[in-house]
């Protein structure tokens, strides 16, 4: 996935750098570890949104499969690490997602704090789909890079329902404006991340 792909399909300004799908190769129980963990953080997310926003029906309804999908995801990642022989290692500190964090609105209204909850959603989100799309392309082992293709096609899917709901409540010119604003900071993240292979972002 070139550059241009990446902003065209995803919005991301930055793609990953290339030698991060190699180091992941060589950190392959890390990798494997550290999805397993993502899948699960995600199921554990929309459930909380759907707690939080109870009152807002279309939310409620398009996120539940959303969490039985992350759970699965997580139960094949799992599978795969016992298939391999390995061990899922204890959960690690998302520097990324800890990152993203930052740049959440802390005050301003209820509407503005409802929609970087989903606009940092589905920033993860693309960034997923981006990583896995690396690794289907990027990694030997032809199984592997199956494996990833279909989670590659899961995630844009999220990705794209997290935009849609952010537009389903909120006017559209000012969800745009401020995941402009999203977009941008994540390329300043990932310019100043450390690339390793034992995380997946």
């Amino acid at each position: 996935m070139e550059t241009n792909d990446v902003k065209n399909i995803l919005g991301l300004q930055l793609p990953t750098d290339p030698r991060w799908v190699n180091l992941a190769e060589i950190s392959l129980e890390d990798i494997l570890t550290d999805h397993a963990y993502c899948e699960q953080k995600a199921a554990t997310s929309c459930i909380s949104l759907i707690q939080r926003y109870s009152e807002k029906d279309k939310l409620v309804r398009e996120l539940s499969p959303i969490v039985t999908e992350e759970w699965g995801h997580f139960r094949l990642v799992l599978a795969e690490l016992d298939k391999r022989g390995l061990k899922l290692g204890r959960q690690r500190r998302d520097m990324y997602v800890n990152e993203l964090m930052k740049f959440e609105k802390k005050g301003g209204s209820p509407e503005e704090r409802f929609l970087d909850k989903l606009l940092i959603f589905a920033l993860i989100e693309a960034r997923s789909c981006e990583r896995f799309k690396r690794l289907s392309e990027g990694l030997e082992d032809p199984y592997l890079r199956k494996f990833y293709r279909r989670f590659m096609e899961s995630e844009a899917g999220h990705y794209h329902l997290f935009i849609e709901l952010s537009e389903t409540y909120i006017e559209k010119a000012i969800v745009r404006k401020r995941w402009q604003e999203w977009l941008n900071y994540e390329a300043d993240i990932i310019t100043q991340l450390e690339v390793r292979g034992d995380r997946m972002h």
